[in-house]
């Protein structure tokens, strides 16, 4: 039986309808941008030494703000980086603004190997490249914060967030690891749920942490020919058949989503240094240059203007 503090909120089909019309560029580009922002919320983790749970919780709340927020409002980098830097400081692990500033100036230089092409040759590295000025920084740390405030009232203050990788290891210390190597199948677990949290179809919104983590124990243990339980095992933690088909299919198929959107017709494919994709880029493909009202209005009082209309149907509900 799933416990209450196991939970997590799940979108809504109102949610996930709104998020195609909320200024959103084409499918075959918000996902891209999705998938971009999601590795780049990765890496950053990463080289600032956060547990992977940390980045996790990140990567959840960055799908729950892009379900509220339209997805090009503001620059994609700046929500990964507002959101990672939000969630650390609520964890154990805080990063400052300093470290969280040069590791995603590094990220997004031409000197990172990020979303490179396969089978690219490593970029030189050139320090210049990513280098911060003190202006840079205070312009970084100045958005970030705007950002920070945005997201908590967007998300109302609700950051919590229950990750299937608890649940995934106690489930198969039930089943004594499918009487496989604890270390081998525990990873391949693993590995499958953080592909979840990357994936477009918005598999950690719309499904419990259970079903997550029985998905991935399934996927798991065909890949490395583990033997299960011959009867129905995923209904004793709470998970439909027809909820695990879909959620196997999921997990499998980001591969080869993958592999195509990073193909020389692919989006992120045809940026020939790879890297994080912009709201420029964007703009650039879909042929509309920049909005007339963005070039008129000041970055920070569209923020605060947005802010301001967050936080009134914020006091309309409440009342």
């Amino acid at each position: 039986m799933t416990m209450a503090h196991m939970k997590n909120p799940l979108a809504t089909p109102d949610q996930i309808f709104r998020r195609s019309s909320l200024d959103s560029p084409p499918t075959e580009l918000r996902d891209a941008i999705f998938f971009s922002a999601q590795c780049l919320t990765q890496a950053a983790g990463i080289l600032l030494q956060l547990p992977q749970s940390v980045t996790a919780q990140a990567n959840v709340l960055l799908a729950r703000f892009w379900l509220i927020e339209p997805i090009m409002s503001h620059e994609f980098s700046d929500v990964s980086a507002a959101i990672l830097y939000t969630v650390a400081k609520i964890s154990p692990c805080p990063c400052t603004p300093r470290d969280l500033s040069n590791v995603y100036a590094y990220l997004l230089s031409s000197s990172s190997t990020f979303l490179s092409p396969p089978g690219s040759n490593p970029p030189k590295n050139i320090p210049d490249d990513y280098y911060q000025s003190e202006t840079s920084y205070q312009a970084f740390h100045s958005r970030i914060l705007s950002l920070e405030h945005l997201i908590l009232c967007s998300l109302s203050f609700d950051t919590t967030v229950s990750l299937p990788h608890p649940l995934a290891i106690t489930y198969l210390q039930s089943m004594d690891f499918l009487y496989v190597p604890k270390e081998k199948i525990t990873r391949r677990v693993v590995e499958y749920l953080n592909t979840a949290l990357l994936s477009p179809q918005l598999l950690c919104l719309t499904t419990q942490p259970n079903g997550l983590a029985v998905a991935a124990i399934y996927n798991a243990a065909k890949d490395l020919g583990a033997k299960m339980p011959e009867c129905e095992w995923w209904e004793v933690f709470d998970v439909d058949r027809e909820d695990l088909g879909f959620l196997v299919v999921g997990m499998r198929s980001l591969e080869g989503w993958v592999g195509g959107m990073m193909g020389e017709e692919g989006v992120l494919g045809k940026k020939k240094r790879g890297g994080m994709i912009t709201r420029k880029e964007v703009r650039d493909i879909l042929g509309g240059g920049r909005p007339p009202q963005e070039e008129e209005e000041d970055p920070e009082v569209v923020m605060a203007r947005r802010m301001d209309e967050k936080m009134r149907e914020i006091e309309g509900d409440a009342a």
